[in-house]
């Protein structure tokens, strides 16, 4: 069962259209559930207003139901950080973002001690076939499939580690069908940190045309986001891309024995479904 607010649809799934910010609407949403993965949120500048009384809302009605909750999670939480983030990584935010992310993970920790059945994945930047609102999203990739500038902000040079958008999905499953591995949260597996200009070059060569990079200024970003409040919100989130953002996803690997998708076939599917879309727009 797929519950949105839009009305949106999932081959295979019940559609169920529901505001999960509404406690009742939740409760009555989820009444049957037996697994509930969350993967909600408000809109990008609605994080601090809207975000925590969205997820105890869908809280109680995990309680209500009887259903454990499986969230996925950003980074977000653990702010600026030397070396590879790992799980054990402390949360020190420096931007609002991160601080509701924080607090959002120390609001399940207190559900879960209460009885709550929950765990968490967290991933990096998302990309994959149809992946839009992301750092390597629609002004990422569909560029470079008609022979555009790849956008990037920071340094392009820096590495950084993403997250294939059907690793999550598998990390998602296999967690919610181990027990032992709940009460926690996990990375999902990613590939290993390649740098902005690199994940261009891969891109470009996976459909034979020339990897090009433009660096979004932050000043335009804020300018921007005068009319466009998600653009102006990615400012306080560029210290992930200034210099290196590398995520330690070992654990989930050594548990559940999962590695990520090679990130040259992971990159060539996303490019092949980009080229396919480019072309349906072309004819």
């Amino acid at each position: 069962m797929l519950v949105t607010r839009s009305g949106a649809s999932l081959d295979g799934a019940s559609t169920v259209v529901a505001d999960l910010s509404d406690r009742h609407a939740a409760a009555t949403a989820l009444a049957d559930a037996t697994v509930v993965f969350s993967t909600v949120q408000p809109a990008y500048h609605r994080w601090a207003q809207e975000f925590p009384a969205l997820q105890a809302s869908v809280v109680d009605a995990c309680r209500s139901a009887d259903a454990p909750l499986m969230v996925v999670e950003n980074l977000y939480g653990y702010g600026p950080h030397r070396g590879a983030l790992t799980e054990s990584s402390p949360m020190r935010p420096t931007t609002k973002k991160g601080s509701v992310r924080a607090q959002m993970w120390a609001d399940l920790q207190a559900a879960a001690a209460d009885g709550l059945d929950m765990a968490v994945v967290r991933a990096s930047d998302f990309f994959g076939p149809g992946v839009e609102a992301s750092a390597f999203g629609d002004r990422f990739f569909p560029p470079l499939a008609v022979g555009k500038s790849a956008n990037t902000i920071g340094d392009p040079d820096a590495l950084h580690s993403v997250t294939f958008i059907p690793d999550l999905a598998e990390a998602l499953v296999r967690v919610a069908e181990d027990d032992s591995s709940w009460g926690r949260a996990w990375h999902a597996p990613s590939a290993p940190p390649v740098t902005q200009r690199q994940l261009a070059e891969i891109a470009a060569a996976a459909i034979g045309v020339e990897p090009k990079v433009k660096i979004t200024p932050l000043w335009l970003l804020r300018l921007v986001g005068i009319v466009n409040k998600a653009a102006g919100e990615v400012v306080e989130m560029s210290y992930e891309f200034d210099s290196d953002f590398v995520v330690d996803s070992s654990a989930f690997t050594d548990y559940f024995g999962m590695q990520a998708t090679p990130l040259d076939q992971a990159i060539a599917d996303v490019m092949a479904a980009e080229s396919e879309s480019a072309s349906q727009m072309l004819s």
